[in-house]
């Protein structure tokens, strides 16, 4: 690793921009369109993200307003046919994962955060930063229009499992599924970009006295995310060639008629996706640390072990894909070490949600808006966590596979990963990235109006797998022993509540877009925060700072006795 000071002074001088009188003023286009500033590509990955976020919300609305109320019109869609219901379900599960999780938690807010909060003016590679938002851009269009082509999208399912992905004759859709491993496939190319920038720059571009200990948590869990990303993701490319090679060239890779193996593909897929889990859990933990220490106004309880925890569950990640695969014919002897081994990746997990729980511990904690999405998410994250536990298990995993509680389980995962962890970071970040405070009442609205309506849609379906309910299925009509007057309320319940949570986030998209331009003008450093980036202007100007920082001292200096201040900035010598 290069010494911070002197690759901070390197890139200063010949990185990316030629120092600091290079910061010009930007023609329109250059500036938002073909900007190579980090903090633009941020917004532009932000942008992008929420704009895919309400197409999946939209999916979600049809698809269970069709199981609630089967074979009704759904107002704003129309009737839902069996192949929609499947287009729908498969691209929900997609778009939420890989175009707005990913390029919101991982791609904006690194985007935005990194240069700022190790004291640099941009990437080391700007054009490449560049680059991998236009491929990104471009895998998003191309899902979008695959949804327009003759049969419609893919409808295989996200997990994209042979013989229903591979041929025709089971997908119904064969522009679709091509479309659809095409634009995967260069959304894992932009982010493969991404993340070898991110990397580069924080190893090498840090601000003199940034040492490895003094980097903010959120930036360490962007960085092991994205080298998770990295080393996981090799094999899924490999996969989805193989993929398309099955759909387009006659191949019979996953076809066992022909001499091939669909449980290759479940492998290939699962031991990218279950690290891909904490590729966006990570950055979503490393928020949460940011945010609680400033309105705790304490010094994040054990700096280091949250560090190694995080850095240990990266590596255990690798070793507990084939929990996936409890009921697909695994070798028993193998389910035995996946389910020891699923097990003990809970613990990194909950010590880190224990660290973060001892931080508050007698800490002055102020209820603003960021701290409340911070603590929704622990709280959610946790029940998440729980239940995992159960599909972990290979006995116990043999009864609820593909029923409800797999379905809830997963959102307890993954909406306070995706969206919670996302709107703490926004209502956060908000200041600093538009200069400009959001509306806390409102704020606070929309986090009771999203927080309640999200456990009101889950927690039946926790009841519904209990009861056996299994997933995918169109209609539950064909199967009496679904249409009992139980299920059929809680599936009404779901479905009403979903309704009412996409109904706030209308609240958010209003508070979003008026306090941009019309929202209290705010100072420097509203929070009172220690880190980097709240020592530069709100907005920061191209180039961040006007004079390089120097950093003295940790990032959560929170408190310290014997100073008038409650906070003590990482770039203040005393």
């Amino acid at each position: 690793m290069a010494e911070p000071a002197t690759a901070h002074a390197q890139h200063a001088t010949s990185g990316g921009h030629s120092g600091h009188g290079a910061h010009h003023e930007e023609s329109f286009f250059m500036k938002y369109m073909w900007s190579t500033d980090h903090k633009m590509i941020g917004f532009q990955y932000l942008f992008t993200g929420m704009l895919m976020a309400l197409i999946g919300g939209y999916f979600a609305y049809a698809f269970r307003m069709q199981l609630a109320f089967p074979g009704a019109s759904v107002p704003g869609y129309g009737t839902v046919s069996p192949s929609d219901y499947l287009m729908l379900v498969t691209n929900h599960g997609t778009i939420m994962i890989f175009w707005v999780a990913m390029p919101v938690l991982i791609a904006a807010f690194g985007n935005f955060l990194i240069p700022l909060m190790i004291g640099c003016d941009d990437m080391v590679f700007p054009r490449l930063n560049r680059l991998s938002y236009q491929i990104f851009l471009l895998s998003a269009l191309i899902l979008i229009a695959s949804f327009f082509v003759p049969n419609g999208g893919f409808s295989g399912a996200w997990t994209a499992y042979p013989p229903l992905s591979s041929q025709a004759a089971y997908h119904l859709t064969p522009w679709g599924a091509t479309l659809w491993v095409v634009a995967v496939a260069l959304e894992f190319v932009a982010f493969l970009m991404g993340g070898i920038n991110f990397v580069t720059t924080v190893m090498n571009s840090r601000a003199p006295g940034m040492t490895a200990l003094r980097i903010p948590m959120v930036i360490w869990m962007i960085v092991i995310a994205s080298i998770l990303f990295m080393a996981s993701v090799g094999p899924l490319v490999a996969g989805a060639v193989l993929l398309l090679f099955d759909q387009q060239l006659g191949t019979h890779i996953y076809d066992p008629n022909h001499g091939g193996d669909p449980l290759l593909w479940q492998h290939l897929f699962w031991f990218f996706g279950h690290p891909e889990v904490y590729v966006v859990l990570l950055p979503a933990m490393g928020i949460v640390a940011e945010v609680i220490t400033v309105f705790s106004r304490k010094k994040l309880f054990a700096y280091k072990t949250v560090l190694y925890t995080a850095i240990g569950t990266g590596i255990i990640s690798f070793f507990v894909w084939a929990h996936h695969q409890f009921v697909a014919g695994i070798d028993p002897r193998m389910a035995n070490i996946f389910t020891v081994t699923t097990l003990i990746i809970s613990v990194p997990i909950a010590e880190m949600v224990f660290v973060y729980l001892a931080t508050l511990v007698g800490g002055s904690i102020r209820f603003t808006t960021p701290m409340l999405w911070a603590l929704g998410f622990l709280a959610a994250f946790l029940i998440g966590g729980v239940t995992g536990i159960f599909l972990g298990s290979s006995g116990s995993d043999i009864y609820f596979h593909d029923t409800y509680f797999v379905v809830a389980h997963f959102h307890y995962t993954f909406f306070p990963i995706a969206f919670i962890g996302s709107f703490a970071a926004i209502t956060y970040w908000f200041p600093k990235m538009f200069g400009r405070m959001m509306n806390e009442t409102l704020g606070k609205i929309h986090f009771w109006g999203t927080i309640i309506p999200f456990n009101l849609i889950f927690l039946p379906l926790f009841l519904a797998g209990l009861a056996g309910d299994h997933r995918r299925i169109y209609s539950y009509m064909n199967f009496p022993d679904s249409v009992t007057p139980l299920l059929l309320q809680l599936r009404t319940v779901a479905t009403v509540s979903l309704c009412v949570l996409l109904g706030f986030q209308l609240i958010f998209l209003y508070n979003f877009i008026s306090s941009i331009f019309r929202g209290e003008k705010a100072s420097q450093n509203p929070w009172r925060a220690n880190t980097l980036e709240w020592t530069a202007a709100s907005p920061p100007p191209h180039g961040n700072f006007a004079e390089l920082p120097t950093v003295h001292r940790g990032p959560y200096e929170y408190g310290v006795p014997g100073r008038d201040e409650d906070f003590w900035p990482q770039n203040v010598a005393n």
